[in-house]
């Protein structure tokens, strides 16, 4: 017996760190990728045929409402414009002769020195005369306001896009050539598109919060306040306003498009943009919230690690929903007010007796949880 050896201390119980169930009011947010695009945009093309004289803005620059833009050779029309006004007043002169006749011939036909048939023929030559003279002078019109086109100017304010055509190239010849385009960026546009169930259950919660609203404007329920993240991940610093919903959901995509208006008074949107939008869906009362990191995934299947009020370890499947800041949502499988293992996962099995200690709490996980954002 003195030469047995003393059997090895027992290991002591396995430290793990456990964080509460927590259970709160939380937003649920429809995160949707979406594009910007001009509020108006509007394409500036050569109304007469000529060549290209001058570019007379910046490109890509902002520029106002009537501001010159091109100009065009105006020989060719100043030619037609003097052409056109000589014709008219030839016109005006046969008219006067016609006049004359008409007068002169009326009280002669009277005394029968001249034939009914003469002042016929000076009566229909009038009203001929009198008709080219009225074309003339719509000719004279078409002339001058032809030369008008010859100074292309833009009829809004808005950003320029980058000329199609330098000067010394022809333009107008058979088609109205594309120069540029304008684009009104503030406020400027963003365009989405969200499947047929989104859009039902965003169109009920807008309704929900502005009761009547449809009836009274006869379309979807606007909704405000609406945030959207930029491509590099920062915040806009205006919210946006949805203000058209399309008519119909498109049939290869599924989708029902809309638009919301940003205010875009630093220019800081352009046209083309990508970015993602937070629509409202729905507010979770009473959702349960874990950590993220106590969440373990195997094949689809989610679980978690639960520690009783003796230490004794369980793990149990739960259902996941959408994820804020650093905890997650947890549809099914756990109770408010429970422990949950968030470090040490790696060291216990099912079965075991822990000793459970509080862990650190989890950044950004206020009592004032940030939007569910359900990526799209």
């Amino acid at each position: 017996m003195g030469c047995e050896k003393p059997a090895p201390p027992a290991p002591p119980p396995t430290e793990v760190f456990v964080a509460d169930v927590i259970q709160k009011d939380v937003p649920s947010y429809l995160e949707v990728v979406g594009q910007t695009s001009g509020f108006q945009d509007v394409d500036i093309r050569a109304r007469v045929e000529g060549f290209l004289e001058t570019m007379d803005f910046r490109e890509g620059s902002f520029v106002r409402q009537g501001a010159l833009l091109y100009t065009i050779d105006r020989k060719p029309l100043e030619a037609a414009v003097a052409q056109a006004k000589a014709d008219q007043a030839n016109a005006q002169a046969r008219f006067e002769k016609s006049k004359n006749d008409v007068a002169r011939y009326t009280p002669l036909v009277a005394k029968q020195a001249v034939s009914q048939q003469e002042l016929d023929n000076a009566r229909a030559s009038l009203d001929a005369t009198q008709a080219e003279v009225e074309a003339a002078k719509a000719a004279v019109e078409k002339a001058t306001l032809d030369l008008s086109y010859t100074r292309v100017s833009t009829p809004i304010s808005g950003l320029a896009g980058t000329t199609l055509v330098k000067p010394g190239n022809l333009v107008g010849r058979g088609e109205s050539t594309l120069l540029t385009t304008i684009s009104q960026i503030d406020p400027i546009l963003f365009k989405v598109g969200v499947s047929e169930a989104e859009y039902l259950r965003f169109v009920r919660r807008a309704a929900a919060a502005s009761p009547g609203a449809a009836s009274r404007t006869g379309s979807s329920p606007i909704a405000e306040g609406i945030e959207l993240l930029l491509s590099d991940g920062s915040r806009y610093s205006h919210t946006g306003r949805l203000t058209t919903v399309d008519r119909a959901v498109d049939p290869t995509t599924g989708t029902l498009g809309l638009e919301i208006t940003f205010p875009n008074s630093e220019l800081l949107l352009r046209p083309g943009q990508y970015g993602r939008v937070r629509l409202l869906l729905e507010n979770k009362t009473g959702a349960l919230l874990v950590q993220q990191r106590a969440v373990q995934e195997l094949q689809n299947l989610y679980s978690v690690a639960l520690v009783d009020s003796s230490g004794k370890v369980s793990f149990r499947n739960v259902k996941v929903g959408p994820k804020v800041d650093s905890l997650w949502v947890i549809e099914e499988g756990v109770k408010p007010g429970e422990k949950v293992v968030v470090e040490g996962l790696q060291r216990i099995q099912d079965g075991m007796t822990v000793v459970a200690k509080p862990a650190p709490a989890a950044p950004n996980a206020g009592d004032s949880p940030k939007p569910v954002a359900e990526a799209k």
